[in-house]
């Protein structure tokens, strides 16, 4: 009846790899295009006005007998105070009994299961290899995505970055040098950095208006752009003209243009479940440009918590509280 409670330190102690969170989120989607998912599109309150949020994530995940939800929230200016933008917790439940068995924070997990899903939709939907790639906006987001890069294309050669804030582009190329084999370029503007490249990650701003600063026409053939801030860069006549637009939720994509995003967005081919399980095909030709705009959903939460979990038990992780 005990409840193991798992702080970020708890929970990044336990040094589970890149790899290991690719491999569940993964599964995760196979299984939720194999209709063995329930996951509602996430609720949304608003405590501030602007560009905050807190919203609940709940998901199960059949064929893993995971349940469980996310209560996270974000807000920009909380850089200027000295704190993280998203905060949030996770509650895993015994799917059941129904009692909640696990809480943990939830930071770690928004950021590997992004960067993770991201690898995913690149396995399926990117350019077999990629020697040379790009992420834009170098926060965390736009680390976790390099890492995930850097994991699932070994033949990297050159990782190209840009963002605004030369603080943040310094000491995102400083940690990626530490922790990854290739080349890593800091460049002067977008478009330098999306010429030419394999793959281009945007983990910028997403705001429901935005302004959009990269052109469809940078893309070069056979390349992939991965948006993680809801099409805040890329205009939108990439999203139409490219070969392939996916996402990782119709549902929560459908939520989304209700509330004023992906205004200039088609509706995508397929989400990446369908594709992992094998329902409908992912990149098809080396000439193809695919562009995955994966908004983060609950299910990657659910099976990186539940991978955390039971690590947490197995090397008796955590403080135990009674309830």
């Amino acid at each position: 009846m005990d409840i193991r409670y798992l702080s970020r330190a708890d929970v990044e102690g336990l040094a589970i790899s890149m790899a290991e969170v690719i491999e569940v989120v993964e599964e995760g989607f196979r299984l939720k295009g194999m209709g063995q998912t329930q996951m509602p599109p996430k609720t949304a309150i608003h405590a501030r006005p602007g560009e905050t949020f807190l919203h609940a994530m709940p998901a199960y995940v059949g064929g893993m007998d995971i349940a469980g939800v996310k209560w996270v929230g974000g807000n920009e200016d909380n850089l200027k105070r000295g704190l993280p933008n998203i905060s949030g917790l996770i509650v895993l439940n015994d799917a059941e009994t129904q009692f909640p068995v696990c809480i943990m924070d939830a930071g770690w997990v928004t950021m590997m299961r992004t960067g993770a899903a991201n690898a995913v939709a690149m396995k399926y939907l990117g350019p077999e290899c990629a020697e040379t790639v790009a992420v834009i906006g170098c926060g965390v987001q736009g680390r976790s995505s390099a890492l995930a890069m850097h994991t699932h294309y070994p033949g990297i050669k050159q990782l190209r970055c840009y963002d605004v804030s030369a603080e943040a582009l310094a000491a995102f190329v400083k940690e990626m040098e530490g922790k990854c084999g290739f080349e890593v370029v800091p460049v002067s503007g977008p478009r330098e950095a999306v010429e030419g490249v394999d793959v281009v990650v945007t983990a910028g701003p997403s705001p429901k208006e935005p302004t959009p600063y990269l052109r469809e026409e940078w893309l070069k053939a056979g390349a992939m752009a991965a948006p993680v801030d809801y099409m805040g860069a890329w205009e939108g006549a990439l999203a139409a003209k490219g070969d392939k637009l996916i996402t990782d939720d119709h549902g929560q994509m459908d939520y989304y243009r209700s509330k004023g995003y992906f205004a200039d967005v088609p509706k995508p081919y397929a989400d990446l479940g369908e594709i992992v399980a094998g329902k409908k095909p992912g990149r098809e030709s080396a000439d193809e440009r695919t562009m995955s705009i994966l908004m983060g959903i609950a299910v990657d939460d659910a099976v990186t918590a539940q991978l955390i979990h039971e690590r947490a038990r197995a090397e008796e992780v955590g403080v135990m509280l009674s309830r």
